[in-house]
């Protein structure tokens, strides 16, 4: 089974991309999701986090609020590796488990999507590597009009990820998105369709 890894920058398109890829039924392993699984409460992710940052992050339902929680690791590099590293392990852990059951139902094909997919240095497990790219200018545009952030707020989410041109060089193949929806699904299907043709290979 080919499992191929999908990753871009904040307001690059990725999540659009992940959706349609959803929609021509090739299973897709969301690390954002898992993400959200291994720190939901009673689980001892939840506790790790709370214990490293705090009450002040739970929302009233005593779940983790990842409003709070990312305005902390948005502003401070220190405590976004520290985060990171709570998560790393167990989503991959998790992750084993969904590929593992993927196989089992003999799928040819799978997803994994994930944001910190270069920065976790998972790239090399998850070939071919589709990067979904914006310029910056576009990223900071969509992601005002999308969280009602001031330009200078935009801007500082866009500086604290690794720069997109390096997540490009480490890319089989490059989607980019500074036009219309529908140029978008177009290049994605191009890409799918020469990542196909390599899945029947094997």
């Amino acid at each position: 089974m080919i499992v191929f890894g999908l990753t871009g920058g904040i307001a690059s398109g990725k999540s659009t991309v992940s959706k349609h890829i959803r929609e021509l039924w090739i299973p897709v392993i969301d690390a954002d999701q898992l993400a959200r699984e291994v720190v939901k409460k009673d689980t001892e992710g939840y506790e790790a986090v709370v214990a490293a940052f705090g009450k002040g992050i739970l929302g009233p339902d005593g779940e983790i609020d990842r409003k709070a929680l990312g305005a902390i690791v948005f502003s401070d590099a220190e405590a976004r590796e520290k985060l990171n590293g709570m998560l790393h392990s167990r989503i991959g852990a998790r992750s084993m488990e969904l590929i593992a059951r993927l196989q089992a139902q003999r799928h040819k094909l799978a997803c994994y999507d994930a944001a910190l997919l270069v920065e976790g240095g998972l790239t090399e497990f998850f070939r071919p590597l589709v990067v979904v790219a914006a310029t910056p200018t576009t990223q900071v545009d969509r992601i005002m009009k999308r969280d009602g952030l001031t330009r200078d707020e935009a801007l500082a989410r866009v500086n604290a990820q690794l720069p997109l041109a390096e997540k490009i060089a480490m890319a089989d193949y490059v989607i980019e998105n500074d036009g219309t929806l529908e140029e978008l699904i177009t290049r994605t299907d191009g890409v799918l369709d020469a990542i196909r043709s390599l899945a029947s290979l094997h």
